[in-house]
């Protein structure tokens, strides 16, 4: 059998995993008049049926293993589907024998590992796109044993160091790789794409009031920002709030929404439909903990940054994402204490924060984000040789 040119690895893919899938996607679009490309993942909403209802993937190969978890699954579950992915990766690439891979970090440390073996062992180029360093951001929300943190990083700095190219999302992630495996050479920064909307259905004049798309889990201070709602809406308080995705406190946010009603939940969305609901809002939520910011950035932040509203991120001072939203003029930071932010959303409900300053247009900010654009670069890295083709 031919060997592939490409296999690209990420657990999570389109439609369920709305920005890096559909990005993949494209890419493997892109390639597959060109090259041999195959998808190792894992389904969560029948791929076949949604490629073929869409009219998408054409030419390109997929190899999908049934999800048997999700965000807001237990850890032992999670684990043990991470296990089945994992033979299940080995099992595609002695299939396929790629010349070329692509990984992500979905998940991370030990199927990068198997990946980075692999391309030892037949010659194969790989490249590892860092959207999260691991087992560090790991532990910042689960302790992890001492002995297996130091184990599970020392088996991610071989992987790092193997690798042809690493891709991560800003400076400071990439300034913790270089302390982490003492390699500056091959770490390039390629900033998360946006969710593409039509310029038709964007909004000129929104709605007042906040929206939350993405993963509603550990790293995203829920249970401080859902405290702090509540105290603003039993202070009597206006403004909506609209949350979507999923995670482990999706549930309590829906039960939430059952009890007030300026709270909405619109469960896990396409793409498509978070973009809507961020643009449909002038103000966008971005609470994230300080220590997660050195290891992961949200991939959530460039869809805000283009969608026009304006960011109210919820950390600490000198955290990235603090950086990036006052740099970029997108909104305001404010530190995680429950009180501050009551008295924000109240300033924000009676017009009495100064937003001058805030860049609302962004069109250089769009332009850079642009998810076409994104899918270009990482084409020619991968396959220099069909640059501009």
């Amino acid at each position: 059998m031919q060997r592939y040119d490409l296999l690209i690895i990420n657990r999570s893919f389109w439609p369920i995993y709305p920005i890096i899938g559909e990005s993949l996607l494209r890419l493997a679009e892109n390639l597959a008049f060109k090259k041999k490309i195959g998808v190792v993942m894992q389904d969560h909403a029948n791929i076949k049926k949604k490629l073929k209802l869409f009219n998408r993937g054409q030419g390109v190969n997929f190899f999908s293993i049934w999800a048997k978890s999700n965000s807001s699954s237990s850890i032992f579950k999670r684990i043990i589907d991470s296990l089945l992915f994992m033979i299940w990766v080995l099992a595609c690439l002695i299939w396929t024998r790629p010349k070329k891979i692509y990984i992500a970090t979905d998940p991370p440390v030990i199927v990068p590992f198997i990946v980075a073996i692999y391309s030892k062992l037949f010659k194969a180029n790989f490249f590892y796109h860092l959207q999260d360093i691991h087992p560090e951001s790991a532990n910042v929300s689960i302790k992890i044993n001492y002995f297996l943190f130091k184990l599970l990083k020392k088996i991610d700095v071989f992987t790092i160091r193997q690798a042809n190219l690493i891709f991560t999302l800003n400076q400071d992630m990439k300034l913790e790789i270089i302390k982490r495996s003492k390699i500056k050479k091959k770490i390039l920064i390629l900033e998360n794409p946006s969710i593409f909307l039509d310029n038709k259905l964007l909004k000129i004049k929104k709605l007042k009031g906040f929206s939350f798309t993405g993963n509603l889990g550990r790293q995203q201070r829920i249970p401080l920002l859902l405290e702090a709602i509540e105290i603003y809406i039993n202070k009597g308080g206006k403004l909506e709030f609209n949350f979507a995705g999923g995670g482990v406190y999706s549930d309590l946010i829906h039960k939430l929404s059952k009890s007030y009603s300026s709270i909405k939940y619109h469960g896990i969305v396409s793409a498509e439909k978070a973009g809507l609901i961020v643009n449909n809002f002038e103000w966008a939520l971005l609470p994230i903990e300080d220590k997660t910011t050195k290891y992961s950035f949200p991939s959530k932040s460039s869809t805000y940054a283009c969608s026009g509203s304006k960011i109210l991120a919820i950390c600490g001072d000198n955290t990235s994402v603090s950086k990036w939203v006052k740099i970029n003029q997108l909104g305001f930071v404010v530190p995680p204490v429950v009180s501050e932010l009551v008295d924000t959303f109240f300033k924000i409900e009676k017009e009495k924060l100064n937003e001058q300053f805030i860049n609302i247009r962004r069109e250089d900010l769009k332009k850079k984000l642009n998810m076409d654009l994104f899918v270009e670069k990482l084409k020619n890295l991968i396959f220099p040789e069909l640059k501009n083709v």
